[in-house]
């Protein structure tokens, strides 16, 4: 049955409720942008899925006021240990447990359905957010002025539409909205079976440890990842002549797992075969559809950057389309999402290949050149986070398309509490500012002692920071204090929500 009255309207359609579609809602929905989110299934998928992230999702997840509510689902990481098949270490990746230029530690650890619980209850505040459940997408016809969505009611059969301005692709690997697009992938060559095997101890196995561990048999490679309180997972590469059914039955799982565990110690919650792929999409955006997520790339797990990588698209996103909807910046804002964000992922893909060539043995000596050769120790690895691409960033200004940091305000609080999901201006003294336009957010060193030794540092009188925390330029001097303000119109403002 077909619904004939007039179908609503929304600013925002998200396919996808996932943790990158759930995110980019909340954001919008700090914005003040109408969003409406479809979604096939159910409920939150009950089993685990991805199981880290980094000090960067933290921050955006405190950005739209989740953080806290987050923090009780997850423990800290101490790192990874590559090691040999005689149990040598081949390269330490361990993790400080000291807090980051970001304000948050450097690596989490957390159960996914915890996780996008908080998220979709965080919707529940913004009234201009709608989820839809059980509501499977079919149809996306877009026109000049919108987007027709058509989608099922899966629980009732009825057939609806809605119109939206825009519609963001958050439907994973197999996305429909990538389809519409028309887009084609660029495959980086990494295409493995291996088997993820998620158990809960029955009994206490503190031998098994904290850190993350990538065995790297020639034999068998194999992965352990110590989760939250109860949760252990072992990822195992399936050999070629393997049939992908036959590994995953509960006999074969606890032959491969009896090296570390045996029945009597832990209850199989899953266990099945995946194949570990390195795609991007070669276009994130057409017209009025957009990919956010996995539809938009896929990578190995090796690095525990594959849903990081779609938290970042939804804080790099989300700010440029309130921009187009609500303070009519110009459509191609937009073109500079994936300019920037396509450069910064493929660089964390080619790593995580790197790694896993490491892990599978394959090409050990080129992996560890990621990282650094120390004497009588093992390779030392630390990952720098990527620049973004070419976008918004102004010319070759110091750390411009770089973090900014998170400061601590001379109350205790966190800067990024005050400043919202907004443009920044980080300046020692208002004395330099000739005029400023209404909006932008101004940091100093009458709030923050650390500003004057932070811009000192870089050869810098002032950085402006965009909502999403990169650096979109910097001055050196009072006349490129100018020519930086000069680039902040207001139609790049982002609205806060009412």
């Amino acid at each position: 049955m077909q619904d004939k009255s007039a179908p609503e309207e929304f600013d925002v359609v998200i396919v996808g409720r996932g943790p990158v579609g759930a995110t980019l809602a909340n954001l919008l929905g700090l914005c003040g942008v109408r969003t409406l989110v479809l979604e096939r299934e159910a409920r939150t998928y009950h089993l685990p899925r991805a199981v880290h992230f980094d000090d960067e999702c933290m921050r955006v997840f405190q950005t739209i006021g989740l953080a806290d509510a987050i923090l009780p689902h997850v423990i800290l990481s101490p790192g990874m240990l590559f090691l040999d098949a005689q149990g040598n270490m081949l390269l330490d990746w361990s993790r400080p447990q000291t807090l980051t230029p970001m304000g948050w530690n450097l690596s989490y650890r957390f159960h996914q359905p915890d996780l996008e619980d908080v998220l979709i209850a965080g919707l529940a505040r913004w009234p201009h957010v709608s989820l839809r459940s059980r509501c499977d997408v079919f149809a996306l016809d877009q026109d000049e002025t919108g987007v027709s969505v058509r989608y099922e009611d899966l629980s009732t059969g009825k057939l609806s539409e809605v119109r939206a301005r825009y519609v963001i692709g958050c439907d994973g690997a197999r996305s429909l909205v990538r389809r519409f697009i028309g887009s084609g992938m660029d495959d980086l060559g990494f295409h493995e079976r291996w088997l993820v095997i998620d158990v809960l101890l029955r009994r206490e196995r503190d031998d098994l440890g904290d850190y993350s561990l990538q065995h790297c048999d020639p034999k068998r490679p194999a992965t352990y990842v110590r989760g939250t309180g109860s949760r252990r997972r072992w990822e195992i590469k399936v050999l070629p002549e393997e049939d992908s059914n036959d590994v995953a039955q509960p006999a074969k799982v606890w032959e491969l797992l009896s090296r570390w565990i045996a029945p009597d110690d832990a209850e199989l919650e899953r266990a099945a075969v995946y194949k570990f792929h390195s795609v991007i999409a070669q276009q994130w955006r057409n017209g009025r559809l957009l990919l956010a997520g996995d539809s938009a790339h896929q990578t190995p797990p090796f690095l525990g950057q594959g849903m990081c990588a779609g938290i970042r698209d939804a804080a790099n996103l989300a700010w440029k389309l309130a921009s187009v909807i609500c303070s009519s910046a110009d459509a191609s804002l937009l073109d500079t999402y994936q300019s920037e964000r396509q450069p910064h992922v493929h660089e964390f893909i080619e790593l995580a290949i790197r790694l896993g060539g490491v892990i599978n043995t394959k090409a050990i000596e080129a992996g560890l050149a990621a990282g650094q050769a120390r004497e009588n120790a093992p390779v030392k690895l630390e990952v720098k986070k990527p620049l973004l691409g070419p976008g918004l960033a102004l010319g070759d200004m110091p750390l411009a398309g770089h973090l900014a940091p998170q400061f601590t305000l001379k109350d205790g609080s966190r800067s990024d509490d005050r400043i919202g999901y907004n443009h920044l201006l980080i300046v020692e003294s208002a004395a330099r500012l000739a005029q400023l336009q209404a909006g932008i957010n101004i940091l100093t060193s009458d709030d923050v002692e650390g500003i004057g030794p932070w811009l000192r540092e870089h050869g810098i009188v002032a950085a402006l920071v965009r909502p999403d925390r990169y650096i979109r330029g910097t001055a050196r001097n009072d006349a490129e204090l100018d020519r930086l303000l000069a680039t902040i119109a207001p139609s790049t403002h982002v609205p806060s929500a009412a």
